[in-house]
């Protein structure tokens, strides 16, 4: 008998998961932080997006993505779903970029979206 594992509804690029990984070794956070993906109101396009490392809370889902324990409260993932968060490390931006295809408008800063 097998058991069906939910898929997250967000990805990592290469460089994102290393990035993350690299970012909780820093911070010597214990074993059940995870990295918190959601969304809030606010921002100038109506939505900003969370990422950061937090505890489990009532509501979340948890997933694995390549290796990152990632806590979702389960009504984020219709915002998120198809999501893959990226890191850039140029001359010209640093940080997470989030590429949202259920986005309809983006601000200028790149962390606030409607729907």
């Amino acid at each position: 008998m097998s058991v069906a594992v939910e898929m997250a509804p967000v990805s990592f690029t290469e460089g994102a998961a290393k990035e993350i990984k690299k970012l909780k070794d820093q911070q010597e956070l214990s074993d059940d932080f995870g990295l918190r993906v959601g969304v809030e109101g606010g921002g100038c396009a109506g939505m900003n997006y969370i990422l950061g490392f937090d505890q489990m809370k009532d509501g979340d889902k948890v997933y694995d993505v390549d290796g990152i324990k990632v806590y979702m409260h389960k009504a984020h993932g219709m915002y998120l779903a198809g999501m893959q968060v990226d890191f850039q490390d140029g001359l010209n931006a640093r940080g997470f970029v989030f590429n949202n295809p259920n986005a309809q408008s983006t601000c200028g800063c790149g962390t606030s979206f409607s729907v």
